[in-house]
């Protein structure tokens, strides 16, 4: 009897045993969140400086010269390496449009200072809600982290995209939407821009660094890679109807 019922309790251990295995795999499988992400086949760069060096020589002829559908991977998109100072983008005024545009408070001093039609108009404007939807992206990927809705939209603040009118810059925005994901235990993010001239990327990629460590540090969560896509990519504001 005493082997009978030692058998039995063995068979039941590992019943018990094999429920909790089984369910510690699913777990680990939801938690490693399978899948595949192909920008590996696109070209890398360490940081927004090394990128900024490449898409500045890729349109070197200037004009209306126009790479069609660039797509880069920055590797470090730590506000450190993202801060590329350029003539026409020294520190201050990268820090005050990341300011202007994450919906932070600025100075009347700093924007006589820094604000210029050459460092971009309505078009790189997009402040308005900012701090709306950067909260709606954090309590999305906090509530539920494998979330494929954690989107910031830029292009209609205010008016819905029947509306939309060319003549408008402040409708056709550069930027088009961010979207921010979970992989890998760390915040990724790919930005889809309508355009980007290369002379205005360090004040772009300088907000956008300053985004993803405000809600990677909200999430309690380093920052991985981001991913640039780019539809129509010039040199500069010279270009025609950029």
């Amino acid at each position: 009897v005493l082997s009978l019922g030692s058998s039995r309790s063995g068979s039941l251990v590992q019943g018990i045993a094999g429920a909790l295995l089984a369910d510690m795999f699913h777990g680990a499988r939801i938690l490693r969140a399978a899948g595949r992400n192909l920008n590996t086949a696109f070209p890398r760069f360490r940081t927004a400086g090394d990128l900024y060096t490449h898409i500045r020589d890729i349109t070197k002829e200037g004009g209306d010269f126009t790479v069609r559908n660039f797509v880069g991977v920055i590797e470090d998109i730590s506000v450190k390496s993202s801060t590329v100072e350029t003539e026409l983008f020294p520190l201050g005024a990268l820090e005050f449009y990341t300011k202007k545009n994450m919906g932070w408070q600025y100075t009347q001093e700093e924007l006589d200072k820094w604000m210029l039609p050459t460092r971009g108009g309505d078009q790189g404007d997009y402040r308005d809600g900012m701090q709306e939807k950067i909260h709606n992206v954090i309590d999305c990927l906090r509530t539920e982290p494998r979330s494929k809705r954690a989107i910031i939209p830029i292009p209609f603040p205010s008016e819905g995209s029947k509306a939309v009118n060319w003549h408008d810059q402040g409708q056709t925005k550069c930027c088009r939407e961010l979207h921010l994901y979970i992989e890998d235990g760390q915040l990724k993010c790919t930005g889809i821009l309508r355009m980007q001239n290369a002379s205005i990327f360090p004040k772009n990629i300088h907000f956008f660094a300053t985004l993803l460590e405000h809600v990677g540090r909200e999430l309690k969560m380093p920052v991985g890679e981001y991913t640039h896509w780019i539809t129509n990519l010039c040199h500069d504001r010279s270009a025609i109807s950029c």
